[in-house]
């Protein structure tokens, strides 16, 4: 049963209920609404579900004066208390107690299909409240009464910090194929390109003669210049090492007929 002192909360309130007196189980077989007189129900009134700690009451109360015509304190959900019947989901029997300790079984009905859901659900949210405070409250007994773990300081113990004091550790120097060590380059350093080649103080300069080629070749800065002719069938070049007049004249084609002979 509930304790003194605790607080009496209400879980849900339906204005309109049905009570119908129901004939004794014959057998072990679940109970049916289609044995009761549904069209003439025994009395009718409002039903409200509270919950005073761990126990829920089911009160059934005249709607107009509030008076109570009949309760069931339910201990837990689904059991004894409140039984389903197995042909229709609006209709249960409740085992109701009055003050001295009698019991005696009763049919209630909901006209209404949504009342029997909300019946329902506040019963099982309730005791599901229950079964978490009971879980808390075990494993709270549980961490009470086993061995604690002691973290302070014995008597006459210290501990050493080193802070700031760790060894640098040298980063390894990458290596080539061969083995031998290089530096790497500067960071943000840029490898200079290649000189480029200076333009050469020798100046060809081609000319143009009536009847053969020349070039002026600018040999130093004297201004000394050196006409070279060449052959047009020979090299561009020419021999630079032989004089102009060592320089065979050009030889004239020969006639069209012969160009097969070689």
């Amino acid at each position: 049963m509930a304790a003194e002192g605790e607080y009496e909360s209400i879980l849900c309130v339906k204005p309109d209920v049905n009570v119908y007196r129901i004939p004794p189980r014959a057998s072990n077989r679940a109970y049916r609404a289609a044995d009761w007189k549904l069209d003439a129900p025994d009395w009718s009134g409002r039903l409200r579900i509270t919950a005073k700690g761990k126990v829920a009451f089911i009160k059934l109360e005249d709607k107009i004066s509030g008076e109570l015509f009949a309760q069931a304190p339910v201990n837990e959900y689904p059991g004894v208390t409140v039984e389903t019947v197995s042909d229709s989901s609006r209709y249960f029997v409740l085992r109701i107690q009055d003050e001295s300790g009698r019991s005696a079984f009763i049919g209630v009905g909901f006209g209404d299909r949504g009342d029997s859901f909300d019946f329902n659900v506040a019963l099982q949210d309730h005791f599901k409240w229950v079964k978490q405070e009971d879980e808390i409250s075990k494993s709270a007994q549980l961490g009470d009464s086993g061995p604690k773990l002691d973290l302070g300081f014995k008597e006459g113990q210290t501990i050493t910090l080193n802070i700031g004091q760790g060894k640098k550790r040298d980063k390894p120097r990458p290596q080539s194929a061969g083995g031998f060590g290089l530096l790497p380059p500067p960071p943000g350093g840029k490898i200079a390109p290649p000189p480029q080649s200076g333009p050469s103080n020798h100046n060809i300069i081609p000319q143009t003669g009536g009847t053969a080629t020349g070039f002026l070749l600018e040999l130093d800065s004297s201004n000394s210049n050196t006409v070279v002719q060449s052959n047009p069938s020979s090299d561009l070049w020419g021999d630079f090492s032989a004089p102009a007049s060592s320089v065979p004249p050009p030889s004239r084609p020969q006639s069209a007929t012969n160009w097969i002979q070689f």
